[in-house]
């Protein structure tokens, strides 16, 4: 169990805090019933990812300040496990490179490798304490993440992921919104009949990824 302890001798601090605990809860809720509306009208998997993938970046973490207002600071994504179960397909990214859309990661490469094995989430406060930290995501390098399972009857779908170019941009309660979040996006991609969306995918076409590189 974890315990978060609060002087007393600080009120303003507490009161503080409250404010914008009950301001993220707000956001979120607004944020996950947008979410809800908007996939409602997908055509199909991929663009109803894409309804979670575009709300994560700004309704988490923190905005760098050594970096320009014009240099994305944030990325999202879901790395949908392939029907032959050997890679990532990066799907529905935000802020990603484009020539890493639909790029085959394999499936054991990273942390997202850990989710997919493990099939719990992983919330990373800072990179730079993680030697085996891969560089995936080629924008910027991911100070902090978080990376959820998608999971549906007990079958692994894939990760959810929110990447921050700041170290320490996530708190605890962000991971535990993202979980509510992850749960929303594998009904969507189940509902929008994801699986059979991935058997239309030409896989011998796409750029693949086994190892950490530049990309």
């Amino acid at each position: 169990m974890k315990h978060r302890l609060e002087s007393s001798s600080a009120p303003a601090k507490v009161e503080s805090h409250m404010r914008d605990l009950n301001c993220l809860r707000e956001n979120v809720l607004l944020a996950y019933k947008r979410v809800l509306q908007e996939a409602a009208g997908a055509e199909n998997a991929e663009e109803a990812l894409w309804t979670v993938t575009r709300t994560l970046p700004s309704l988490f973490g923190n905005r760098s300040r050594e970096h320009r207002l014009d240099e994305p600071t944030s990325a999202a994504a879901a790395f949908m496990a392939t029907p032959d179960r050997q890679y990532h397909l990066i799907t529905a990214p935000v802020n990603f490179r484009p020539e890493q859309y639909h790029e085959l990661v394999a499936i054991d490469l990273g942390h997202p490798g850990v989710v997919a094995r493990t099939r719990r989430g992983i919330f990373l406060a800072d990179t730079n304490h993680h030697e085996t930290f891969v560089k995936i995501l080629q924008t910027f390098r991911a100070g902090s993440a978080m990376q959820l399972p998608m999971l549906w009857k007990g079958d692994y779908l894939g990760v959810l992921i929110c990447a921050n170019v700041a170290r320490g941009a996530f708190e605890e309660l962000d991971f535990e919104a993202m979980e509510a979040f992850a749960a929303l996006a594998a009904a969507l991609w189940v509902a929008h009949e994801g699986p059979a969306w991935l058997c239309t995918i030409d896989y011998a076409r796409l750029p693949r990824r086994r190892t950490e590189q530049s990309g």
